[in-house]
């Protein structure tokens, strides 16, 4: 083992529970995993078992609820252990026993509801909350709990968490006095408007999560684990509005101070570890940090809960760095280490540690593309970098029944996976990368200072694939002609796509964003941004941040409006910080031609104006390089197309795509 990182492996109690290391896999949203009956399918199960084998210490699940009455949730959604018990004891049951076979410990996050954060419920049923407030997704005002409801919940938080002790659980996580669930939404003052027992003073506020606690003790014995997810800090400037990293505002929620106290109280009240970071939905960006959030956000309030109670302390939050999370240990921020999305994007992430492969860690890129996003979208988690995250059972790699050997054309990330991929079914691979070095269009994207995990990938695949042995030939164009003289089965192309260009007269100004990213051609001191799309917003960010003075120009009514993250976390962040960076936009508008001083634009709402400016920078989205497939297509009897030259998207459908096509050859 590398001696560095002995610490990280060092065993750790929550309660009387040990823990073989100091790594916890954080919870994240199981959607896809449950089945109708409220329990874990196979997918859930051999989800979770594939962490356990890839060395995690403890493996936290994702929110199950304990009751489908007060906040009835669709099936199948998440699991609900009273939801059927003899079912989800039985499934449950398998998971723990293979969870346990690793050395592994597991605990069943279990939540009392999403209150105002869920999305209304179909019908004339309103949203519950605390008390009546704003739903956060839309204009609804949510209903106030009875105390009958509550005592009702808590009741079943008992009788759940009993279901789990049978099934094996080692232990519980309560969801959560953090991020603005429900019991969150008793605690905080803001949401709390309730004039009985429930609500006023700090204690009356912390009553709802002190009688979960009480209950699950009273009927699972005081000996049985149970964890808070707790944040000391909400960031919330107003109803749906947040704070970002710097940003004097004064605190709605609950700030540090109270935090501290609150937490002091919970641990009081029986919690046996806090699962420490900060947030609110109506500052989704820090509960679910996008890549413009620096690593190891929470550190400091995991630090100041630290020194403010005598139980564990988790903290996750961007800790995929070993070297950061080691000093988070060393200067006594925190007990272990919540990994979430990082073990979705490399379940082996703590064996390959313990091994001294960091090289072959493979980045979590912070994208939301793959987990949050597709949750939102077809209520799946996966992982964009990852194909076989949550589908271990499915996707899953077999030994070639014929060798064979492949021709790949483009190193991009497309063209890197499926070179992997068929390495490690028995193929022969052999990549042709016209530039210098593998990457593609990540070599441009990754340039901003935010975008050190793209640069990670491109990393992790050259490392990977000189593990492998992959023949990598660079600085080789490939011809029709080089082809047709090749002796390969199977031809990949995987060209990827170009930027579009526009004619806008002179255009001695005009650059692509990724000549300027890359450094072929240098911006002048104001520029202009033809495109707010992702490219183009990440692009003026960066311009920004290098102290230029920045207009972006886009066509449609809002930013990000296409092509934009899946993901509100990391969308609404990017919004925020072209505002907070005070960087001009114009929407509805059209830049119609460059003139001697800049450039003029037709604007919606004031017709034609000139902006002044050095350069134009264009983002206006890519075209397909499908060129040299078009000319083989009926030549070459076994030939593929991957990747952006096959449809202009994003990292993880190359991937996927990529993966999918290569694994089944």
């Amino acid at each position: 083992m590398t001696y560095k990182y002995k610490k990280l492996f060092e065993p750790i109690k929550i309660g009387n529970v040990e823990i073989k290391n100091r790594f916890a896999m954080a919870p994240m949203g199981p959607q896809g995993l449950g089945d109708a009956e409220g329990a874990f399918n196979q997918r859930g199960i051999d989800y979770y078992v594939d962490r356990a084998r890839g060395g995690t210490g403890l493996i936290i699940t994702g929110v199950t609820f304990v009751e489908n009455e007060v906040e009835p949730h669709e099936m199948p959604g998440v699991p609900c252990s009273t939801y059927n018990p003899l079912h989800f004891i039985r499934t449950a049951s398998e998971m723990t026993e293979r969870i346990h076979a690793y050395d592994s410990k597991v605990f069943l996050q279990m939540s009392a509801g999403f209150g105002r954060v869920a999305p209304p419920p179909k019908g004339n049923r309103a949203p519950i909350s605390a008390s009546a407030i704003p739903n956060r997704w839309v204009d609804v005002t949510c209903r106030e709990m009875s105390k009958d409801e509550i005592h009702h919940i808590v009741k079943m938080f008992g009788e759940g968490a009993a279901n789990a002790k049978h099934a094996g659980f080692d232990g519980v996580q309560i969801h959560a006095v953090h991020e603005g669930y429900l019991l969150d939404q008793f605690a905080i003052s803001f949401f709390n408007h309730r004039t009985d027992e429930y609500g006023g003073s700090l204690e009356n506020r912390l009553r709802f999560a002190r009688e979960v606690v009480e209950e699950i003790k009273r009927c699972c014995g005081d000996d049985f684990p149970v964890t808070l997810r707790y944040s000391p800090k909400s960031f919330i400037k107003d109803w749906r509005e947040g704070g970002l990293p710097g940003e004097e505002f004064e605190e709605k929620g609950k700030d540090v101070p109270e935090g501290i106290e609150a937490g002091k109280l919970l641990v009081q009240y029986g919690y046996d570890s806090l699962d420490v970071d900060v947030g609110c939905y109506d500052s989704w960006w820090w509960n679910h940090p996008p890549m413009y959030q620096k690593k190891g956000l929470y550190i400091p309030y995991a630090k100041i809960m630290k020194e403010a109670v005598d139980v564990p302390i988790i903290c996750a939050g961007r800790m995929d760095n070993p070297d950061l999370a080691l000093s988070a240990l060393e200067d006594g921020a925190c007990d272990m280490i919540g990994l979430g999305r990082p073990l979705l994007a490399d379940p082996d992430y703590v064996n390959k540690l313990r091994a001294g492969k960091t090289a072959l860690i493979r980045p979590c890129l912070s994208c939301h593309e793959g987990c949050l996003g597709r949750m939102v979208k077809s209520g799946s988690l996966n992982c964009a970098v990852n194909p076989e995250a949550c589908r271990e059972s499915v996707n899953f790699l077999t030994p070639a029944l014929k060798v064979k050997k492949v021709l790949i054309v483009g190193g991009g990330v497309a063209g890197c996976e499926a070179a992997r991929v068929l390495k490690l079914r028995g193929h022969e691979p052999v990549i042709y990368e016209s530039k210098d070095r593998l990457g593609g269009n990540l070599i441009p994207g990754g340039t901003p200072d935010f975008k050190e995990d793209d640069r990670a990938l491109i990393a992790w695949y050259e490392n990977t694939l000189k593990d492998l042995n992959v023949e990598i030939k660079l600085n080789a164009e490939v011809t029709k002609e080089v082809i047709e003289n090749n002796s390969a089965d199977v031809v990949i192309i995987a060209t990827g796509s170009k930027p579009k260009i526009l004619d806008l007269g002179d255009n001695s100004k005009v650059f692509t964003a990724a000549d300027v990213l890359c450094g072929k051609k240098q911006a002048g001191d104001k520029v202009v941004v033809l495109g707010g799309g992702l490219v183009g917003c990440e692009t003026a960010l960066y311009l920004k941040k290098m102290g230029k003075e920045v207009t972006i120009v886009e066509t449609m009514d809002t930013l990000l409006a296409s092509n934009g993250p899946s993901c509100f976390a990391n969308l609404g962040m990017l919004l925020a910080l072209i505002k907070y960076n005070h960087i001009d936009v114009l929407t509805s508008s059209k830049v119609i031609k460059t003139t001697n001083k800049g450039v003029l634009v037709n604007t919606k709402d004031n017709g034609e104006r000139e902006i002044e400016t050095d350069s134009v920078v264009l983002a206006i989205g890519y075209n397909s390089n499908k060129e040299l497939y078009d000319s083989l297509k009926y030549e070459v009897q076994d030939i593929r197309l991957l990747g952006d030259a096959r449809n202009v998207s994003n990292i993880m459908y190359a991937i996927w795509d990529a993966y999918e096509v290569a694994s089944r050859l």
